[in-house]
């Protein structure tokens, strides 16, 4: 009986002692060994797409950039950061045999010292290229090429990022009498996606003889291979005082044969939102531009096809032959 009680003693004092040795003994130490290297994780599916991206966009830039120069059409004056004076002499021939002879004339040069922000623009009918954008592929009649055009001289403020933004200020007056003071007031923006490139631009502007107005215009342009570049151009035009809006639809394809020659071919709609929403005139044309000397002689030939509502729908045939002169640095 005293040996289990013993026993038991000795065991109840061994536990205690135990209990009494944990609490001050803290738990076992981690074992810290030497920090594990960085997890190397590869491009992202976005990094490996950029290089592709960048390329194809730079391609698309430049090619139309291309293009634009060799038109030398209105968007490409009114974007370049470059001195240029452009002459012009158009005639033409009407299906029903009337003919016309006309001249056009710009310029657009830096002042000196200037660092390119501010530019001296001389122009014809200021007006219509506020209202038409860059539309010098707009089917023309005989009347309208023959029709004098009104000369005006304007101060521009200009700022610009190569490919994507672009932004300017006119003000000035056409050569008339009374003068006819105006301001117009541009800018436009670039957006890639993938192997499409959108170019939203808009203008306002206020002339004292036709009021206050608003363009805004929407390009979606690709390369569809090397030497063929289609563009979608939406244009609507809307004018205060008549209240109504100008609306356009044009289809393009720029077709680059060899470094001399371009043919473009455009199929158009054109229509109206006042009083009703409603299309007036169709008009198909193909332009063949020829660089006859270096890089400032140009010849055009251009045949061209309206079916204006006003006459039913019928088609209305017209020949433009146009003789034209880049004067300046145009690369």
């Amino acid at each position: 009986m005293h040996s289990l009680l013993l026993v038991f003693v000795f065991l109840y004092a061994g536990c205690a002692i135990a209990e009494e040795a944990a609490e001050f003994v803290g738990p076992p130490e981690e074992i810290v060994g030497p920090p594990a290297p960085p997890r190397e994780e590869g491009p992202s599916i976005f990094e490996t797409i950029e290089a592709p991206r960048d390329y194809l966009s730079e391609r698309i830039v430049a090619y139309t950039k291309k293009v634009d120069e060799f038109f030398g059409d209105e968007r490409h004056f009114q974007e370049s950061n470059k001195s240029v004076i452009q002459l012009g002499l158009n005639g033409g021939r009407a299906s029903g045999g009337g003919r016309s002879v006309g001249m056009d004339f710009k310029a657009k040069l830096d002042f000196p010292a200037a660092q390119k922000r501010f530019q001296f623009v001389l122009e014809v009918s200021p007006e219509k290229k506020a209202a038409e954008e860059v539309n010098k592929d707009k089917p023309v009649a005989t009347q309208e090429t023959a029709k004098p055009e009104q000369y005006a001289a304007s101060v521009r403020f200009e700022k610009v990022e190569e490919s994507r933004w672009h932004y300017s200020l006119d003000t000035g007056a056409q050569f008339q009498f009374p003068l006819d003071p105006f301001v117009r007031s541009r800018g436009s923006y670039a957006l890639q996606f993938e192997e499409w490139r959108a170019k939203l631009s808009e203008t306002l502007f206020w002339f004292s003889t036709i009021g206050v107005g608003a363009t805004t215009q929407l390009d979606m342009e690709r390369v569809l291979r090397e030497p063929l570049l289609f563009r979608a151009t939406s244009t609507a035009t809307c004018m205060e005082s008549p209240q109504n809006c100008d609306l356009r639809q044009d289809f393009s394809f720029f077709n680059t044969l060899d470094e001399r020659t371009i043919l473009f071919y455009q199929a158009s709609v054109i229509g109206i939102s006042n009083p009703r929403q409603e299309v007036t005139a169709y008009a198909l044309l193909m332009r063949y531009r020829y660089r006859l000397h270096k890089d400032w002689v140009f010849f055009e030939i251009t045949p061209q096809l309206t079916f204006p509502k006003i006459d039913d729908f019928k088609a209305n045939a017209f020949l433009l032959l146009r003789l034209e002169m880049l004067l300046g640095e145009t690369k």
